[in-house]
Parts: structure tokens; sequence; C-alpha cells
């Protein structure tokens, strides 16, 4: 082959790689999540939106594959700071939905079986973009199956469909702050959904 036809087909197969890459990643205006604004989160949805869940599933568990099936309980994403300062829309299934969508301040008690998956996006510094971040799920379990976290598990996929790996304390240590809520915090409250 010519060596000028190889060093362009070099450099076409590196642009069109470059591009793609590009392509999985939405720019930002500003890489200061508490700066966005509600156009800059929903556009930043319209772009990563779709890859969230395939992203998640990667790795075949069903909650990834079938949380946005559930009650959604906020009208977008919001930045609370809690789980890093990320971009975060919680997701409720049928045993929880009813509960949680009371935000109720004291004395909630959430059923066996409530689940709620958090999604979550990272605003990269590095890449000035936002990329998909890890999905929190939490699971309330019977009484006295998991005593030192208050019956809940704490559990996460990361954006490779892997599971994320932490210590049950490394959540719950943050959610004791909610104990009259039975351990949950919810989304701002500008953003929740009413009922």
């Amino acid at each position: 082959m010519n060596p000028l036809l190889k060093l362009a087909a070099v450099l076409s197969v590196a642009l069109v790689a470059n591009t793609a890459a590009q392509a999985q990643d939405c720019q930002v205006s500003t890489t200061e999540p508490f700066d966005l604004t509600e156009a800059d989160i929903a556009s930043i949805y319209d772009c990563i939106g779709d890859r969230m869940v395939d992203a998640y599933s990667q790795g075949g568990d069903m909650v990834a594959k079938n949380y946005r099936n559930w009650t959604i309980t906020g009208t977008r994403h919001g930045v609370a700071g809690a789980h890093g300062n990320r971009l975060l829309l919680t997701y409720a299934n049928d045993i929880a939905a009813e509960q949680y969508l009371k935000f109720a301040e004291e004395g909630v008690v959430m059923p066996v079986g409530s689940r709620l998956a958090k999604e979550s996006i990272n605003i990269n510094k590095k890449k000035n973009a936002a990329v998909v971040g890890p999905l929190f799920i939490m699971t309330k379990l019977e009484a006295g199956a998991a005593n030192e976290t208050n019956d809940w598990l704490y559990s996460g996929i990361q954006p490779n469909g892997k599971p994320l790996k932490f210590k049950q304390s490394f959540c719950h240590d943050c959610h004791q702050g909610w104990e009259d809520q039975d351990f949950l915090a919810y989304p701002l409250e500008e953003v929740r959904v009413s009922n």
C-alpha cells in the first residue's frame, strides 16, 4: 500500500475513533454542579439519559434493567451535595412508591421489599463533560435481617455494569442523619414530584 494512503487510512481511523469518543461525552458549560441551570441539566439528560440504562445493564442486573419502569420521584436530576455532588434522580419500586412520595419527615416506616434506585451523573472536570455515574440502590429487608443498617441493604452498579464494592457502613453512616425518615433522604424540594 502506498505510504501516503496508509497514513491517510490511519488518520481517518483515529479521527473516527476520536469523534466516537467525543460523542460519548456530553459537554457542559460549567464544571461546578451547583452552578448548572435547569436548562443545563435538561440538556445533559437529553444527551446522556438513554445511555444510562444501557451502561448499568451491561452486567445483567435486573434492577439496572428495570428501574426506569418504577415511579419517578423528581421532575429532573438535582444536585444536593450527597453522593459526591452528582446530579441525582431517584426511582421507587411499586412497594416503596406510595410511602416514599409522601416525603414525610417523621414516623416513616418503609415496607419490606421497598427498593429505591438513584441514577447519577458525574461532571468530569478534566473532560469538561457530563458522564454516567453509578446507580445507587437501597433495599428494605425484613426486620432483623441487617441490624447494623436498620434493615437496609445498600448496593450499586458502576457505569460498566459491575457491582460497586463498599462497606454497608459507608452509606449508612450518612443515612443515619435521617432516622425519623426511615434513613431516607429525599430529592430536593424544588424537584420533588407532587402527590
